[in-house]
């Protein structure tokens, strides 16, 4: 990895979201996987589409920080069909982003075997979906 090539030009795209050097430095020990990921075929279009749910980059930045490994998972496999799943409940885009500011790491849970199951169960209890 090249300090020039690799390393700088993604930790001044962190700072360009609005992190600071401890922030930055805050979201790579927790994953350094980071510093190799693909800016142009990764980092960016993952970035994008938090932007397309109705985040800024201060709540793009903030999500980062708290989960970094989000910037780790599928857009396609992993992200996509939680909100779809999350919008199913009833919820639009903007709640959608403000769930994922406020509980990234939900973004990490298995839909399949974490998610579905706990909302199956609160509702069983008499929840709907508007709580």
């Amino acid at each position: 990895c090249s300090l020039e090539e690799n390393l700088k030009p993604r930790v001044q795209w962190l700072k360009g979201l609005g992190m600071y050097d401890s922030q930055v430095a805050e979201t790579i020990v927790k994953f350094p996987s980071l510093m190799s990921c693909s800016l142009e075929d990764n980092l960016k279009p993952k970035v994008q589409w938090l932007q397309d749910l109705g985040m800024d980059n201060s709540q793009v930045a903030e999500t980062i920080v708290k989960f970094p490994s989000l910037m780790g998972c599928s857009l396609e496999d992993n992200l996509k069909p939680k909100v779809q799943w999350l919008q199913e409940l009833g919820m639009d885009n903007s709640q959608v982003a403000e769930t994922i500011v406020k509980f990234p790491s939900l973004m990490g849970c298995s839909l399949e075997d974490n998610l579905k199951p706990k909302v199956q169960w609160l509702q069983d209890l008499g929840m709907d979906n508007s709580q």
